[in-house]
Parts: C-alpha cells; structure tokens; sequence
C-alpha cells in the first residue's frame, strides 16, 4: 500500500509540477506576445491605418497642442499611415523606472526610418500578466504656409488657411503632403515626413502659381480691351485716343482714313506681390494707316506707322469672376 502511495502521490506531484511549469512557460509566453510592450504599439499603428484617430490618441495617451485637428482622424491620417512600409518592430529596450522602449523600423517614400516609443508598465492582469502604455507626450506640429490662399488640401482633405498659415497636429509616423489645385491658382505638391515626437517635421510651403486658365482668361480680357480700344479710336478718327497707344504728328491727316489695329498683342505674366496678384507691365505694338497731307509741300501720302506700347492693368477675381481694370497715364 505504501509503495502504491508513493508512487500516486510521486505521479500527482510529477503532475503538479508540469502544470506549474506548463503556467510559467504560458504566463511567460503571454507576456512576450499579446501583453508584451510591442502589443500596444501594434495596436496604435492598426488604427492608423484604419484612419481611427481616437483610439490612436486614446492609447498614445498624447496631449493634443493647440492647432488644427484635421489630420487626426478618417481620410487625411490613414493617407499619412498608407505611406508606411515594411514595419519591423523591434525588441524592448529597458529604460529603468519601469520603462522600455519599443523601436519600429520602416520605409516612407523609399527613405529608411526609425521611430522609438516609450512605454511604461501599467499594472497586471490576472496577478501575472503585464501591462504596458505609452508615455505621455504632446503630438508633433506640422506648420504649413500658401503664398496668396486662405485655402490648402493636406492628405486629400480640403483646410483652412488664414492669412495663408496653420498649424495642424499630426500623430506619428506618417506621411503628409500639401497641395493646392484651383482653377486660377495652383501649386506643386509638397511633402513631409514625420517620424516622432521630438523631431520637429519640416515646414510644408506651397509656392502658388498662377495656372495657364488664369493667363488665358487675362490674356483674352486684355486682347478684347485692346480690340475695342482700336476700333474705337478708328470710329472716333483719332491719333491719340484713351488708349495706351497714340500716334503724333505734323501733318494733317485727312478725316475718315484713319485705321487702328494692333499687330503684336502683350504676354502675360501674373506674380504674387504684397498678398495680392499683380499682372506685370503689357507691352505690345499697335499700327495706324492713314492718308496724310505735308503742311508745307501739300504732299499726300500713305501714313503706314508701327508704335509700341506699354500699360498697367489691376486684376481683380471673385469667385469664377475674372476681371482687369486698364491703368491709362494721362
């Protein structure tokens, strides 16, 4: 009986071990996996992809600066996220005080990167099991400025921009790129990459140009004027009408036969200057034919003269409303 004893109590107590050993090795097993420091980084960077800005924040635990906060959630962050690739996370590095940090390597844009998370444990699950959250820290702050707009489209999504600057919070990493594409209006695409909390991301500038629809809009205004100008001054029989162009001279030109027209018509070129949009100076050529009569030999002839000329225009635009005002000197 005694030796049959033993030998129970040997196999439950061979038993009892392998389960004890058998619960490290899980306990252990757990905690290097689903409640290992690298979980919670796992599950921030799935919700950027999923553009959900909330649970991000929620488990980044991160104060948000005063700013602009369309980038923080839906379209323009799972832009910022879609950029990323080939995530590597890395192994905890402890950081003492109940701290580790967590690094993920990846690539945006063909560039290699590293952000570095700091984590901290939390408490315990089930008396063995760890947790871990990030360190508090407030997001970074991507500035971006327009020359000439109130407007700027970050990410896809349509923004603000008084007096032509904002500032927007950004969660990291990410990718951003500015852009402004308006009819009359545009500028090239630009873009930042922002790979932590304490690296400050570089400034995105948008360089507005005016667009070909805008020169071509400008350039049929100023031919139409032209135009007008010319077959006015030809109604009118004059040599110096209220246009840019005149033609002066000692003969006297017979009545009826005056003839303008412009022969070469100005390029135009539209610059940003003190917050507004200046055309520069027109400059063109213009031709009058006409019968004229030498005072002292009472000679006619055939007035055939080529004049250039140049003039000012102030351009105003409202809406899909193009419109140029002619600077005549007197």
């Amino acid at each position: 009986m005694s030796q049959a004893l033993v030998k129970i109590a040997a196999g439950w107590l061979l038993g009892l071990m392998l389960a004890v050993a058998g619960a490290v090795l899980a306990v252990s097993v757990v905690n290097d996996s689903i409640a290992s420091p690298q979980q919670p980084v796992r599950e921030y960077m799935d919700a950027l992809k999923k553009g959900e800005g909330e649970k991000a924040l929620g488990l980044l635990r991160a104060p948000v600066p005063q700013s602009n906060p369309a980038l923080l959630d839906g379209t323009a962050l799972q832009t910022a996220a879609a950029r990323i690739d080939g995530v590597k996370y890395g192994d905890a590095e402890d950081r003492g005080g109940n701290q580790v940090m967590v690094p993920i390597d990846y690539t945006i844009d063909g560039s290699r990167l590293r952000t570095e998370f700091l984590l901290e444990k939390s408490g315990t699950e089930w008396l063995f099991f760890h947790k871990w959250a990030f360190v508090p820290a407030a997001l970074p702050v991507l500035d971006v400025t327009v020359v000439n707009s109130n407007e700027a489209t970050l990410n896809g999504v349509p923004v603000n921009m008084p007096d032509g600057r904002n500032s927007f919070a950004a969660f990291y990493p990410g990718g951003y790129e500015a852009t402004l594409n308006g009819e009359y209006f545009a500028a090239p695409p630009t873009r930042a990459t922002v790979s932590g909390r304490d690296a400050p991301p570089a400034p995105l500038n948008l360089m507005t140009q005016a667009t070909d629809a805008l020169k071509e809009a400008v350039s049929a205004k100023v031919k139409e004027f032209l135009d007008t100008c010319a077959e006015t001054a030809g109604v009118e029989q004059k040599l110096q009408p209220d246009c840019p162009f005149y033609h002066a001279t000692n003969n006297r030109v017979v009545d009826g036969t005056i003839d303008w027209s412009i022969v070469d018509y100005p390029g135009i070129s539209i610059e940003p200057f003190g917050g507004r949009w200046v055309v520069a100076p027109l400059n063109g050529k213009a031709r009058i034919k006409a019968r004229q009569v030498d005072l002292f030999t009472g000679a006619v002839t055939d007035l055939n003269a080529v004049h250039e000329f140049s003039f000012t225009t102030r351009l105003d635009i409202e809406a899909d409303t193009v419109k140029i005002t002619p600077l005549l000197s007197s």
